[in-house]
């Protein structure tokens, strides 16, 4: 069960203290409602953390003793910096709607179980231009903390929803006028012969087992990505990555 509340993101790296706060602050000006420093202890020259005005945000951070930081955070070596940060909640209209004049580029991912492979499409769908994430019930927890790190950041910048009926999403993509590609091993056409110029959408299946065939039916194009040797199929982050960028490349 998915908390819809708040979750805890110690993902950001304080190494240097200027750095960390100007770090701190990024995340407490979109959606950060406490914060926490730990104390230093790795080098004379690192000053004493304190606490410091947020520009923008009302959060004010604390310091925590090591002991008590290394207690309340989730990770064997915390980098330094916790906080405690709202989850935003997108729906699926606004996920799939047209912004700006900016035609949807999605992502739809059927039963992603590794944290960090959702954390890896994240952040490189950002990195892309995809412009929302739509994923099965069953998928990994967005917020899950392996996830949040991986991700760099861009969970709290990408838009992505869960929906129960993932076939029946796709189906309405289609009616919206989106145009939808299912990466599998039985595509006909290369990824790199179709047009993505146009609304369009991604689907992306399980790394064990692909797209389900319900999901993988609703698609109007099957591709592939040519590969030589014997492998099969690709990382479900590596093939994002390549699919994702190709359409990044169409649009420029």
């Amino acid at each position: 069960m998915r908390d819809p509340g708040v979750f805890f993101d110690c993902r950001i790296t304080a190494r240097k203290t200027a750095s960390a706060r100007s770090q701190l602050r990024r995340v407490c000006r979109s959606s950060a409602v406490r914060g926490w420093s730990r104390t230093c202890r790795r080098s004379r020259r690192c000053p004493r953390p304190r606490p410091w005005p947020q520009a923008g945000t009302k959060v004010q951070p604390e310091i925590l003793a090591d002991f008590v930081f290394e207690y309340v955070s989730d990770t064997k070596t915390p980098q330094g910096i916790l906080c405690l940060v709202r989850q935003k909640q997108y729906s699926i209209t606004e996920i799939v709607t047209e912004k700006g004049g900016e035609l949807p580029l999605l992502l739809v991912l059927d039963q992603i179980q590794d944290p960090g492979n959702l954390g890896t499409i994240v952040r490189t769908a950002e990195g892309a231009g995809v412009t929302g994430i739509v994923m099965s019930q069953d998928c990994v927890d967005m917020y899950n903390p392996k996830v949040v790190r991986s991700t760099m950041g861009a969970a709290y910048r990408v838009p992505f929803c869960y929906v129960d009926d993932l076939a029946e999403e796709v189906k309405q993509m289609k009616e919206a006028g989106i145009c939808t590609y299912a990466a599998h091993l039985e595509g006909k056409n290369s990824y790199d012969e179709e047009d993505y110029r146009k609304a369009s959408a991604f689907l992306i299946g399980n790394e064990g087992n692909g797209l389900r065939d319900e999901v993988a039916d609703q698609a109007q194009v099957y591709i592939r990505i040519p590969m030589k040797g014997q492998v099969e199929s690709l990382n479900a982050a590596v093939a994002t990555a390549i699919l994702t960028f190709e359409a990044a490349r169409q649009r420029r």
